[in-house]
């Protein structure tokens, strides 16, 4: 009998040890968002209500006041580097992002106290570091969960957007791409024993980014000369741009040549094409 009744008081409390581990979701789910944009990290923690067929925006988020955001704790955003926003340098680190909703426009804010559960009791504007005014777009289809996104990428910048029901904010944040990278390529390029790779991929980024072509132009043949006549035909194809570019059109002929040689023997059809169509646009011109 004693067995017994102690068996069933085994079960009893590890059946009660196990319903104190039950598991239910959050009303509002967190969401932790990390996002290259150029070569900055940009991060971002935000918990997401749902609609639930309510009045969101002058109704369940009043219209006016400062809201932070989201649910639960105040969302954060963190910047790996110094960004720029509205024309205003942010330094790099991590902030507090409230908003103030009104129906036609959204004032946006960073705060620099990140560690608050909500709106801080005690508001100080010193602590501000920025903000601006943005416009409300609307969209047709109603967005039922909340949403941060970071949409519109490009090297330079993206769009932080703000999307529930039908509302769409968002603010333009501009990143310093050119100049981290410029730094790195005076730092590696400095080196005595920088190699072709090196070269070449620093010709490549001022060809595509709009730098100093004479610059560039010394890159590429440098990393040719590193490759001791095997240079890949891709070396030529960038050559024969940044040639092109600086209208020395007979030389980015002969790069180009070379290039769709080298294409031809490896047998890759999308250097091929582009090197024919190089080759032929640049010869026209030359006739005209």
């Amino acid at each position: 009998m004693r067995r017994i009744i102690l068996t069933v008081m085994i079960m009893s409390f590890s059946f009660f040890g196990e319903a104190q581990t039950i598991k239910t979701p959050a009303a509002s789910l967190k969401s932790k968002v990390e996002q290259m944009v150029g070569l900055t990290d940009v991060e971002y923690v935000y918990s997401r209500p749902n609609k639930k067929g309510r009045v969101i925006f002058g109704g369940l988020v009043p219209y006016g006041q400062i809201w932070r955001t989201g649910a639960n704790e105040n969302t954060t955003i963190k910047f790996g580097d110094d960004v720029e926003i509205d024309g205003i340098t942010i330094p790099k680190g991590k902030y507090a992002l409230y908003t103030i909703p009104r129906e036609d426009e959204w004032d946006i804010i960073l705060y620099s106290d990140s560690e608050n559960w909500g709106v801080p009791e005690n508001w100080e504007e010193n602590k501000i570091v920025l903000k601006t005014t943005v416009p409300v777009k609307k969209v047709e289809e109603s967005i039922e969960s909340f949403t941060i996104g970071i949409n519109n990428l490009s090297d330079n910048s993206a769009q932080l957007q703000f999307l529930w029901d039908q509302t769409r904010v968002e603010v333009k944040i501009d990143v310093p791409t050119q100049k981290i990278a410029n730094a790195s390529i005076e730092g590696i390029l400095s080196n005595p024993n920088a190699d072709a790779n090196a070269y070449y991929a620093s010709a490549n980024y001022y060809l595509q980014s709009g730098g100093d072509m004479k610059k560039a132009l010394n890159w590429i043949n440098r990393a040719i000369d590193l490759k001791q006549g095997s240079s890949p035909y891709w070396y030529f194809r960038i050559k024969s741009q940044i040639q092109a570019k600086l209208g020395d059109l007979k030389g980015a002929i002969e790069s180009a040549e070379k290039s769709l040689e080298g294409a031809q023997k490896e047998g890759n059809k999308d250097y091929i094409d582009l090197n024919t169509n190089a080759i032929k646009e640049w010869k026209k011109i030359l006739k005209t």
